[in-house]
C-alpha cells in the first residue's frame, strides 16, 4: 500500500516540478486558471473579514472563496472593491461562491445567484458550486424545521438545479459552474447528463481525509478538485475532546521541523504539490500571512507519501440530519444524502443538528 502511495506522490511530483515550482495556478477544463492557494471565509465573522479580505490581496492571494450561507458576502463586497481599481483588477482575482440548499428549485437558482452578486458588487463570478447535493425546503429560512427540531427538506433532483445552474454560464453570470460536498456517484451523475460539465468539486480533504479515490475520479474528468478544511478545522464550535487533532500530530510535525515551518504551512503545500487547490480560512493578519509563506519550499515524494499514510477517513465536518421513520425509509433516503466517500449521513441527534451548525458556517 505505501509502495502504491509513493508512486502516486511522485508521479505528482514529476508533473509539478515540470510545470515550475513556483507555479501557482491549476487549469480548469475550459484552459481558465484558478490560484491554487485561496483564502477561505466560512468562520469570518462580519466586522473581521473585510480587513481579512484586503489583506489578503494585499499579500498576494487572488483567490476569495464564499458562500451565501456565511453570511458575510456583503462585507467580502466592500472589500473586493476597495482592493480593485488600482494595481489589483477585477480580473486578477478569482470568486467562488455557492448556491445554498433551499435555492435547489430551478427557480430559485438565479435569483440567488444574483443576490450574491449584488453583495459582493460583481458582474459575476468566477466559480459558483452547489453547495451541498442535499435541499431544503423552499423559503425565507435557511434552515427550515418543523416543529419537533427535525429539517424540512426539498427534493429537487440534483440534475434540475445543474440545469438551471448551466444557464447562469449562458447568462455570462458565472464563468464556471461545479459542486461541492458530493460523491462520486453523484459528481459521476452530473457529469454524464451536464451539458456544460462541472469545472470543481470542493471538499473537505486534509492528511486524515486525502480522498485519493476522488480526487483520481476528478482528474480523470477534467475536474479541479479543492479542499476545504485544510487544517483539520481545529475550531469548528462541535469539536469533541478526544476527536484527532491534525495539527498536533508528532509525525506531521516532525516533517515541519524537516522543512523549518509550520505544521501548517507543510499541510498547505501538500495540496498544492498535489495540484489540489487548498482553502485555509483565517482573519488573523499573521496566520494569512503564514498562511501565503509556502511557496520557497517543496514537498518530496517521499514525504508527501508518508503524509498520506496518516489517512484515517476521519471527517472533521460531518453533517448529522434527524430524521423520523424505519429502517427501511431512512436506508431509501441514504441515497440521496451520503457524503463523498458513500459514509452515511442519516443518524440521530440533537435539534439543532450539526448539519445545520456547521452548514450555517461552512
Amino acid at each position: 500500500a505505501r509502495a502504491t502511495v509513493l508512486t502516486h506522490a511522485t508521479s505528482i511530483m514529476s508533473r509539478v516540478r515540470k510545470e515550475g515550482d513556483q507555479s501557482r495556478t491549476a487549469k480548469l477544463f475550459t484552459g481558465a486558471e484558478i490560484p491554487l492557494l485561496g483564502l477561505g471565509t466560512w468562520k469570518s465573522k462580519p466586522g473581521e473579514v473585510k480587513r481579512a479580505v484586503e489583506h489578503a490581496i494585499d499579500l498576494g492571494y487572488r483567490h476569495i472563496d464564499c458562500a451565501h450561507v456565511y453570511g458575510n458576502e456583503k462585507e467580502i463586497g466592500e472589500a473586493l472593491k476597495s482592493a480593485t481599481g488600482g494595481a489589483v483588477t477585477r480580473q486578477d482575482l478569482f470568486i467562488t461562491s455557492k448556491l445554498w440548499n433551499t435555492f435547489h428549485h430551478p427557480d430559485d437558482v438565479k435569483p440567488a445567484l444574483q443576490e450574491t452578486l449584488k453583495n459582493l458588487q460583481l458582474d459575476y463570478v468566477d466559480l459558483y458550486l452547489i453547495h451541498w447535493p442535499v435541499g431544503l425546503e423552499r423559503g425565507d429560512s435557511l434552515f427550515p424545521k418543523n416543529e419537533d427540531g427535525t429539517m424540512r427538506y426539498d427534493y429537487t433532483p440534483l440534475i434540475d438545479t445543474w440545469r438551471a445552474m448551466e444557464k447562469l454560464v449562458d447568462d455570462g453570470l458565472a464563468k464556471h459552474i461545479g459542486l461541492s460536498n458530493c460523491n462520486s456517484k453523484q459528481l459521476a451523475k452530473v457529469y454524464e447528463q451536464a451539458r456544460v460539465l462541472p469545472a470543481a468539486l470542493q471538499c473537505e480533504c486534509h492528511p486524515y481525509l486525502t480522498q485519493l479515490p476522488l480526487i483520481s475520479f476528478c482528474r480523470d474528468r477534467g475536474i479541479v478538485f479543492e479542499a476545504y478544511s485544510p487544517l483539520g478545522s481545529p475550531d469548528r464550535p462541535w469539536a469533541k475532546p478526544d476527536d484527532p487533532a491534525l495539527l498536533q500530530d508528532p509525525k506531521l510535525d516532525a516533517i515541519a521541523k524537516k522543512y523549518n515551518k509550520t505544521p501548517a504551512q507543510i499541510l498547505i503545500r501538500y495540496h498544492i504539490d498535489r495540484n489540489v487547490v487548498v482553502l485555509p480560512k483565517s482573519v488573523t493578519p499573521s496566520r494569512i500571512e503564514a498562511n501565503f509563506q509556502v511557496y520557497d519550499f517543496q514537498l518530496t515524494g517521499e514525504d508527501i507519501a508518508q503524509i498520506e499514510t496518516f489517512n484515517r477517513d476521519w471527517r472533521a465536518c460531518l453533517p448529522t440530519i434527524k430524521v423520523q421513520g424505519n429502517g427501511h425509509w431512512l436506508s431509501k433516503r441514504m441515497l440521496r444524502v451520503r457524503t463523498l466517500s458513500e459514509m452515511e449521513l442519516i443518524r440521530n441527534s440533537l435539534s439543532m443538528s450539526r448539519f445545520e451548525r456547521s452548514a450555517r458556517l461552512r
